[in-house]
């Protein structure tokens, strides 16, 4: 009896001590710590911002959110499509999967379109998305993965403007407009740094008739296309100074549209034809140089659908970057045409199923990568 005794005592102390005592997890480096975080699953890592505020500081650091965003498997890249009769909900399309998805369950708590206050889908950036609510006054900001958003305010009321691009960094991010519903034309800047908004003039040159081009960003500044005679301005977001590219355009285009991919490289879309008609479509790279490289034509098949498609009414066709495609898009059309810049190979999109036949325009499309370091 005495035996078993002695062989109880000894066993637990060994047992208490295999518990790890909070004051050792207190004094674990950070390095260790964000090791052992690092294999987490993604809804368990979400979860552990509310247990403790060193966790959400060390859990949102943009360092560790890079590193986890960028390895983990848990994320898939989507082109989100947005349209005034499905405003409740996005349908998104799976690029890794080519699967279609629906987004909805995530907007009940962030976009006042849940409460029945309308809202419209402007810009998406980096897992970013801003959204306008003119009721409101104002811009709802947004991250869907993490569920944070923040409203900032028009720069005056009853604001008005033409055109706005979301720009999101590791370092907060920026909202750029301009309008011309002033006795003056204003371009606006809103900094996440500094949560205000900046003024400066308007290049009078991307005024006109220029609603319906998206501007792109790289490199730190906007670049813009002016209307006929065809040219490409830029606007640096810190310091606010205008410039216009001092390269040639490509001959006899009759549209052209910007894209870059992030990383630095600035490509050109356009239609080449005569007399407004577009018989051929082009993509060109912009070289060191500052000369624009032709590096793939649209054959011939697949162009004689897409301009039936425009029926040469150009202002409604837009482009953007998607994980390594270019994307080509009409406002009046719910297919998208797309470009896989790896292998130089043309594609369409296949139509979401939810779309009703009689929806006949009014397609947004956005690229939608989810980041976790994307901070509002």
């Amino acid at each position: 009896m005495s035996a078993v005794m002695n062989m109880k005592d000894q066993r637990g102390p060994q047992l208490q001590a295999s518990e790890m005592d909070p004051v050792i997890w207190s004094r674990l480096p950070e390095e260790l710590l964000e090791h052992i975080l690092y294999f987490l699953p993604l809804k368990t890592f979400l979860n552990l911002r509310s247990t403790c505020k060193h966790f959400k500081t060390l859990l949102f650091s943009p360092s560790f959110m890079s590193k986890y965003s960028s390895s983990s498997s848990s994320f898939s890249s989507f082109i989100l499509l947005s349209h005034p009769q499905c405003y409740r909900h996005f349908p998104l399309y799976d690029s890794n999967l080519g699967t279609w998805r629906y987004l909805s369950r995530f907007l009940s708590d962030l976009l006042p379109c849940a409460a029945g206050v309308p809202c419209t889908l402007l810009s998406s950036s980096n897992g970013l998305f801003c959204f306008s609510l003119p009721t409101l006054s104002s811009f709802l900001v947004c991250n869907l993965l993490t569920k944070s958003s923040r409203i900032i305010k028009f720069p005056t009321y009853r604001f008005a403007f033409e055109s706005l691009t979301l720009v999101s960094t590791p370092l907060g991010y920026k909202i750029f407009m301009f309008s011309t519903k002033f006795s003056s034309n204003y371009s606006f800047v809103y900094d996440s740094r500094d949560l205000c908004w900046r003024t400066f003039a308007v290049f009078e040159s991307i005024l006109s008739d220029n609603n319906h081009q998206e501007t792109v960003f790289c490199n730190g500044s906007l670049y813009f296309t002016t209307p006929e005679p065809f040219s490409i301005v830029s606007f640096d977001l810190e310091s606010g100074k205008w410039d216009r590219l001092n390269c040639n355009m490509p001959t006899e285009v009759t549209f052209v549209r910007l894209v870059s991919d992030g990383e630095g490289k600035l490509y050109l879309i356009g239609g080449v034809g005569r007399n407004g008609i577009s018989r051929s479509m082009k993509l060109w790279e912009l070289s060191d140089e500052g000369t624009w490289i032709e590096v793939e034509s649209l054959p011939e098949l697949m162009c004689r659908k897409f301009m039936s498609i425009c029926y040469h009414n150009y202002e409604h066709v837009y482009c953007f970057w998607h994980q390594g495609m270019i994307c080509v898009c009409c406002y009046t059309w719910p297919e998208i045409l797309y470009l896989k810049v790896s292998r130089r190979t043309w594609h369409w999109l296949p139509r979401c199923p939810s779309i009703p036949e009689k929806w006949s325009c009014g397609f947004r499309w956005f690229s939608f990568v989810p980041e976790l370091y994307a901070l509002v």
